[in-house]
C-alpha cells in the first residue's frame, strides 16, 4: 500500500474552494453525522473543545471512513512534540492557532517534517510512525513530507503586520484568519463585523492570494461567507456543530413552550 495523497492540500493547491464545518463537540458520533453531511473539510478542534488525543484519534478514524470529508486538526498550540504526536495519530493536515511571526511559521514547517537526506527536511521525530497507521505504508517516511498541510492561523494586529512573511514561508500551505480574536486584538471585541476589521480581512485574503497561498476563515453567517468566497477564500468554514445544536435546539424548546398552554393549578391544590 502506498501513503494516501493529501486531497484537500490537492485542492487547495487548484484552487478549489473547500466548504468545511467547525467541530467542538469532541465525539466520533457527531464527527460521522457531520461527515455524511457533505462538507469538504471538518475541522476537529484541539484549542476550544473537550478533546485529547484519543477523542481526537476517534475522530479522525471516523472521519477517514469517508473519503469526500476530510480531518483538519487544530492542535491547543503550535508545539513540536504536540505537532508529532497528532501526526502520528493520523493527521495529514494541521490548524495551528496565534501563528504571529514567519520566524514561528517556520518552526512549525520543521515540527511538520521528517529529516531527510538531502538536508531539507524537519525535526519530526521517527518512531511513532512505525506503531500507529502509517506503519501500513512502505514509503511514508520518504512520502509524508509531500501529504502534511500545514495551516496557519493569524488572528492579532501583530501576524497582520508580519502576514507578508508569514505567507511566504515555504512549506505554509493555507493561512487561516480567525475572526474573533482579531476583532479583539484590534480592540472591536465581539464584534468582527466592524468595518475595520472587515477591511483588514478583505486586504489580508488578498495578501494571501498574492503569496500564492490558500487563505481560509470561519462565518457561519452564510452571506459572510458566501462574500469571503467571492474574495478568493479557498477554505472556509460555515458554520459550527456546537451552534448548530444549541441554536436549533432552543428555538424547538422555545417554540413549543410558548405555543403550550400553562393549565391554572386546582383551587387548594399543593402542587
Amino acid at each position: 500500500m502506498n501513503t494516501p495523497v493529501n486531497l484537500f492540500k490537492q485542492a487547495l493547491q487548484n484552487k478549489q474552494p473547500q466548504i468545511g464545518l467547525w467541530m467542538g463537540l469532541a465525539s466520533a458520533y457527531t464527527a460521522e453525522i457531520c461527515a455524511l453531511a457533505g462538507f469538504d473539510w471538518l475541522v476537529i478542534d484541539g484549542e476550544h473543545a473537550p478533546n485529547d488525543l484519543r477523542s481526537i484519534q476517534a475522530q479522525l478514524q471516523t472521519v477517514a471512513a469517508y473519503p469526500t470529508s476530510h480531518a483538519v486538526c487544530r492542535v491547543p498550540v503550535g508545539e513540536t512534540a504536540l505537532i508529532k504526536q497528532y501526526l502520528d495519530l493520523g493527521a495529514q493536515n494541521i490548524l495551528v492557532p496565534m501563528v504571529d511571526t514567519a520566524v514561528q511559521a517556520a518552526q512549525l514547517v520543521q515540527a511538520m517534517r521528517y529529516p531527510q537526506d538531502d538536508g531539507q527536511g524537519g525535526v519530526r521525530g521517527m518512531a511513532g510512525a512505525r506503531a500507529s497507521r502509517w506503519g501500513h505504508y512502505p514509503d511514508y517516511v520518504k512520502r509524508a513530507n509531500q501529504e502534511v498541510c500545514l495551516l496557519v492561523q493569524v488572528e492579532s494586529r501583530e501576524a497582520l503586520k508580519n502576514l507578508d512573511a508569514i505567507a511566504a514561508t515555504p512549506g505554509v500551505d493555507g493561512v487561516f484568519i480567525g475572526p474573533a480574536d482579531l476583532s479583539a486584538s484590534m480592540g472591536h471585541v465581539g464584534n468582527a463585523a466592524h468595518p475595520e476589521v472587515q477591511a483588514a480581512i478583505e486586504d489580508a485574503v488578498a495578501r494571501i492570494l498574492k503569496a500564492g497561498k490558500a487563505p481560509g476563515i470561519l462565518s457561519p453567517d452564510r452571506q459572510l461567507a458566501a462574500h469571503y468566497l467571492r474574495l478568493g477564500a479557498l477554505f472556509v468554514a460555515v458554520g459550527l456543530d456546537t451552534q448548530l445544536l444549541m441554536r436549533h435546539t432552543t428555538e424547538l424548546a422555545a417554540h413549543f413552550k410558548s405555543a403550550t398552554p400553562v393549565a391554572a393549578p386546582a383551587k387548594g391544590a399543593t402542587y
